[in-house]
């Protein structure tokens, strides 16, 4: 078994964040365990989450069977862990337990911290792992970044427009990656001005975003797009998106043919209709269910809880709807 920490710096930003899950999915590839066999689980906040049967919470309790079994096919596993700096020390103790008795050739484990592991997990990285580390990166840095990144999108920036760039999102090198994307549109020759013009404010994220890559069990790109959406969208819009998506989803599966199921919605996009219809029996019943249970649990909370809670929410639904639509 192979085991990676990607440590980030406590204090790290959306740059940074992005940077350790890169290497941790480059660490998968290069192992060749594909996206859609990567099991992510995002370590809810100290204090936070829902209290399982043992040591572990809810949240936390696939990574057992994980770290018991593996793939019952002999396919090529991943197990990623984001967050993990939330561990508690009770949950490390469990997991470096598992992870020291684990005979699991096939797989491999990889945990993203931005701060300090348990000691217990610690202990075992040293003798089973390796730890990469990601440092912190400074807006000095990032036209460093820009450039290369530039040109596999086949763009040429001027100083200017890279400083704009910069101006605009600091550190944050997944919004800057985006944007570089937007200005493929334009390019290839890049001005500061065309770059002020087009980002004076960041662009409103439609919500079919998230949920076509919710769809595609892409939890990084959802999270992305959510992050992007929270700028200008407010929770509860983002909630409602995500409760007619699984509307539709439970109609495709109880339809018995397609111009049922489209008389049953009435009317939408037609390429939408389409690919929820072809893949209806993608998803089980079950984890309808528990898509329907997790909106439920949300919105009481957006409704209940403090604001600073409402981000980690969002983002622990979005990463388990990933899991059950794809």
């Amino acid at each position: 078994m192979s085991l990676v920490i990607v440590s980030g710096p406590s204090d790290g930003g959306p740059g940074e964040r992005e940077r350790m899950l890169e290497i941790a999915q480059q660490h998968f590839a290069e192992h060749d365990v594909d996206r859609s066999q990567v099991v992510r689980i995002d370590v809810p906040g100290r204090g936070a989450g829902e209290e399982g049967d043992g040591a572990l919470r809810m949240e936390l309790e696939p990574i057992v069977p994980f770290l018991q079994s593996g793939s019952l096919f002999g396919e090529r596993q991943g197990l990623l862990i984001v967050d993990a700096q939330n561990l508690q020390a009770a949950e490390g103790t469990v997991i470096a337990a598992l992870i020291d008795g684990a005979d699991l050739a096939l797989n491999e484990v990889v945990f993203a911290a931005a701060g300090k592991l348990p000691s217990a997990l610690t202990s075992v990285a040293k003798v089973r792992g390796t730890t990469v580390t990601v440092g912190r990166m400074w807006e000095r840095d990032v036209p460093k970044w820009i450039g290369p990144e530039a040109r596999k999108r086949g763009l040429k920036l001027d100083d200017g427009a890279v400083s704009a760039l910069v101006a605009r999102y600091g550190t944050d090198t997944g919004s800057i990656g985006r944007a570089l994307d937007q200005l493929v549109e334009v390019g290839p020759d890049i001005t500061e001005k065309m770059v002020r013009d087009r980002f004076r404010n960041r662009p409103d994220e439609p919500a079919w975003h998230i949920t076509d890559a919710i769809s595609k069990g892409e939890a990084g790109e959802a999270l992305r797009r959510l992050s992007d959406f929270l700028v200008h969208g407010h929770p509860l819009v983002y909630l409602a998106t995500l409760e007619s998506d699984l509307r539709r989803r439970s109609l495709a599966s109880a339809a018995p043919d397609e111009a049922t199921f489209r008389e049953w919605v009435g009317g939408g996009s037609d390429r939408q209709l389409s690919i929820l219809w072809q893949r209806r029996n993608r998803i089980r019943e079950s984890s309808l269910r528990k898509a329907q249970e997790a909106l439920l649990r949300a919105d009481r909370a957006i409704k209940t809880e403090p604001e600073e809670t409402h981000r980690v929410t969002l983002e622990r639904l979005t990463v388990a709807m990933c899991h059950w639509y794809r």
